[in-house]
């Protein structure tokens, strides 16, 4: 079985390489050609379709709408050429501090 980072890296190398693409050939290359504020207010959607799965959908649609979020938080991400082990670094930072703590720190 896979872990979680090899199948998100795998989804980074994906993404960085349909983003080329052709946009009738691949969706992320159509989001690419878009342009950020159409990925921004996918990745919104997609956020509020999870939520909205959370608090009254099954299990499984749960799972499906949080696939979603995570793809278009990827998509995002890339083009914004943002390497995922950035942001697996920034949360490797924050391990083992209190959220409260690690929030108050942002405001100072």
């Amino acid at each position: 079985m896979d872990m979680p980072g090899d199948t998100l890296s795998r989804l980074e190398q994906t993404i960085a390489q349909r983003a080329s693409a052709a946009p009738d050939q691949s969706y992320v290359a159509q989001l690419n050609a878009r342009g950020l504020p159409v990925m921004a207010r996918k990745l919104g959607e997609e956020g509020t379709e999870t939520v909205v799965a959370a608090l009254s959908g099954s299990r499984e649609e749960l799972v499906g709408e949080a696939a979603d979020l995570l793809f278009h938080l990827m998509v995002l991400l890339g083009a914004k050429d943002v390497k995922l082990s950035e942001v697996m670094a920034e949360l490797d930072r924050r391990e083992g501090t209190s959220g409260l703590v690690e929030k108050a720190a942002r405001k100072a």
